[in-house]
């Protein structure tokens, strides 16, 4: 899988690639009985030691699947990963048939989120999280995505997690988001000693070279990137017509863009997504890379994308026409 890179201050390490399990909790459709039960297994035997989640995903379901995918393996051999901020509790407006596709999860709404960056929300979270993973520990806890609740998660959740973790309750946590600004904020503030940024350090939104991972570097932060596809555009050898740029519709401009560094990459036989994959991997404040997979074919296809490394004639190509920062 590659080798291992020191992921935050409490002695974990994690490989180049780790799995991210919104898939579990039916993202966008639901996974059938036959489908869902073979990714974590094919997760395991591509090498992959690293299993992020939430309880956002399928309103805790994928937290249940990834548990009870993970029970196989013994508990000490993997790094395991979820997140505070929305605490699950029953829906007292669910009616037959009702889902929670309008928040992209393809589940019954038998439960619904409240947003909750408090001590006591925290603890409570984790103390669900715990049930539905069915563990003893949980390894690293992410604040997710409290940009419209800073002061809450710098008064309430940092504090509880930095409480969690002088107890030896976790080894490490940190911020989970689609910003770099807040972050960096949490980065110089916090004793933070991970983060996980989604979609701003990419091949086509590189963002967080500028704020985020030099503050990360200076404070020995471990960064985790995320959504390195930029959901979707980047996912496939070329792009299709169709394609999508951070939840929208690419345009034309951008679509041609990456057409541009397929030919780069085609005349090196290497394709868009292993540069996607490899471009942050390059980055000395990167541990590691999050993909989710939908099925044990895509698992088995992320974990061979960070490896062998992609020759840097093509990264010096790709700079010298402009297709790189």
């Amino acid at each position: 899988m590659g080798p291992q890179r020191a992921f935050g201050r409490g002695g974990l390490t994690v490989g180049p690639i780790g799995y991210g399990s919104a898939a579990l909790g039916n993202l966008y459709r639901p996974r059938p009985e036959d489908e869902w039960p073979g990714i974590v297994p094919a997760a395991w035997e591509a090498g992959i030691r690293y299993y992020d989640t939430a309880p956002h995903y399928g309103l805790g379901l994928a937290e249940e699947r990834l548990g009870e995918g993970l029970r196989a393996f013994p508990r000490d051999e993997y790094v395991l990963s979820t997140k505070v901020g929305r605490v699950l509790e029953p829906n007292p407006d669910h009616r037959p048939g009702d889902t929670d596709i309008a928040n992209l999860f393809d589940v019954p709404s038998t439960r619904r989120r409240r947003l909750d960056y408090s001590r006591d929300g925290v603890l409570r979270s984790v103390e669900d999280s715990l049930r539905r993973l069915g563990v003893d520990r949980i390894d690293v806890l992410f604040v997710h995505d409290p940009d419209d609740y800073e002061r809450e998660a710098l008064e309430g959740a940092f504090p509880a997690l930095d409480e969690l973790r002088s107890q030896g309750v976790i080894r490490s946590y940190g911020a989970g988001m689609n910003q770099t600004a807040m972050l960096t904020r949490f980065v110089r503030e916090t004793d933070l000693d991970i983060v996980m940024c989604a979609n701003r350090y990419t091949l086509l939104d590189p963002s967080a070279e500028q704020d985020l991972l030099p503050a990360a570097q200076e404070r020995g932060v471990s960064v985790a990137v995320a959504a390195v596809f930029n959901s979707g555009i980047l996912a496939t050898d070329r792009p299709a017509p169709d394609a999508t740029f951070v939840y929208g519709a690419a345009s034309p401009e951008l679509i041609a863009h990456v057409n541009r560094i397929a030919d780069v990459a085609e005349r090196h036989g290497v394709t868009v997504p292993q540069l996607a994959v490899q471009f942050p991997l390059r980055h000395p404040a990167v541990s590691t890379v999050v993909l989710g997979a939908d099925t044990p074919a895509q698992i088995e296809r992320n974990a061979r994308l960070s490896a062998p490394p992609v020759p840097e004639a093509v990264w010096d190509e790709l700079r010298e026409a402009g297709l790189l920062p």
